[in-house]
């Protein structure tokens, strides 16, 4: 573990058109923020969204050490989650280089890219034809 004169780590995440800014904050007790809510508050209408997002932190067991502010822009709130889960393992990783491997077993450091395809012209979605017509 390195120390650093900074107070906070900042590293971003994406899935699909959701984009989060984390910053890890030290030290903290456990508070996370989510634009300026409470992360139940946020994400009220998905169950247990705070248990997703922590478990980067409590797989390496900092989960009571860091206060969490989060910035979220775009996508859906499943996006912004996974978003959000991809940035916290990085600001981990930021913090102590040690737990590279864990979060790399459990899958949190991979990027999941797919994104909706584009629509292509003559079609009504992006593989959808026109119903064929022989007359």
């Amino acid at each position: 573990m390195q120390e650093t004169k900074e107070k906070f780590i900042q590293k971003t995440g994406r899935r699909k058109t959701a984009i989060v800014r984390v910053r890890l904050l030290k030290p903290g007790k456990g508070h996370i923020i989510v634009n300026e809510q409470p992360v139940d508050h946020y994400f009220s209408d998905i169950y247990r969204a705070e248990n997703h997002i922590l478990k980067p932190l409590i797989l390496v067991g900092l989960d009571k050490k860091f206060d969490l502010s989060i910035k979220v822009e775009g996508g859906g709130k499943n996006a912004q989650i996974d978003a959000i889960k991809l940035a916290i393992a990085r600001t981990i990783i930021s913090y102590d280089e040690k737990y590279k491997t864990t979060l790399k077993k459990e899958g949190f450091l991979t990027r999941d890219s797919r994104m909706k395809e584009r629509k292509k012209y003559g079609l009504k979605r992006a593989r959808k034809a026109p119903q064929f017509r022989k007359r």
